[in-house]
């Protein structure tokens, strides 16, 4: 199998696995908190790692004593990231939230361009010219659907704009870190931190009553963090990041999809989503932007 074929495997699963995750996490929402939810999420992905480290590298846990500053900015930024995505779906809905967070990708490329002086090309500005006119259709269209609720969702809009900001921070350090240390090595520290970070908030009271079902959801939650960002890298070892990008912006199309599908369904167990034709069409706006973005050549 070629390099190029393993990157696109690697890519899709990653797609896929972030793809579900939006509608996974707003069926556990009914059941836990969303700070527990995150929580549990990177202490399942954190204790993992820790195992692996313990009998392949030990050596390498002393990360864990003494990082290296910039690492902790893009631990702080993922710990948000993922909170700001959770509170997102929690108040706007999977499909609209995984529109959102598409911003985080150009943001990262915004900051190439600013603060690594990336050349920027006439492509990627009608891009972002795109997901702007895109993300403002979508969003208007959106309030008009929302009435009575509108508040709640400028909330769950806010709160995933801003998961998708500390993303791009985390994705600008990550960039200089991967020179330096093995991606193993920096996520046993990603995920370890907002273990800590978000301990005193946790509220472990809805463990006591959940349902084998329940358990083996919150498990799939954590180990889906794991997977998904090890394909990741192994995509990346194998693909350009810019073609990485484009197999992953496929999320919110694998979410729109599923969430029409049980809306069609009329399952009891997740609210179904409201979009209009324009919503649609400006969602797919958006995306298209974000691939003109991203794309190298």
């Amino acid at each position: 199998m070629g390099n190029v074929r393993k990157g696109v495997i690697y890519a899709l699963v990653t797609a896929l696995l972030w793809g579900f995750l939006a509608i996974a996490l707003k069926v556990a929402s009914a059941k836990v908190d969303s700070v527990t939810i995150v929580w549990f999420r990177f202490l399942v992905a954190f204790i993992s790692l820790l195992i692996f480290h313990l009998f392949r590298s030990p050596s390498e846990i002393k990360i864990l004593i003494r990082p290296p500053w910039i690492l902790v900015l893009a631990a702080l930024g993922l710990s948000w990231n993922y909170l700001g995505f959770m509170l997102g779906i929690q108040y706007a809905g999977p499909g609209s939230t995984q529109v959102v967070i598409q911003t985080g990708p150009m943001t990262l490329a915004l900051i190439g361009i600013i603060f690594f002086r990336e050349k920027v090309s006439y492509r990627q500005i009608l891009g972002f010219g795109l997901a702007i006119a895109g993300m403002a259709t979508f969003y208007h269209n959106q309030i008009e659907l929302m009435l009575g609720t509108e508040t709640q969702y400028n909330m769950g809009f806010l709160f995933t704009l801003s998961g998708a900001f500390s993303w791009a921070i985390y994705g600008a350090m990550q960039k200089k870190l991967v020179v330096r240390y093995s991606t193993a090595t920096l996520n046993l520290f990603l995920f370890g931190l907002p273990v800590l970070l978000y301990l005193p908030f946790v509220d472990l009271s809805p463990f006591a009553d959940l349902h084998w079902g329940w358990w083996f959801l919150m498990v799939c939650l954590g180990l889906n963090t794991l997977v998904a960002y090890g394909s990741l890298s192994m995509a990346l070892k194998y693909m350009e990041a810019s073609k990485v990008s484009i197999i992953l912006i496929l999320n919110p199309v694998i979410t729109f999809v599923s969430m029409g599908i049980l809306t069609f369904a009329e399952v009891s167990w997740i609210a179904s989503e409201k979009f209009s034709v324009l919503s649609i069409l400006g969602a797919f706006i958006v995306l298209a932007g974000a691939v003109l973005v991203v794309k190298r050549k």
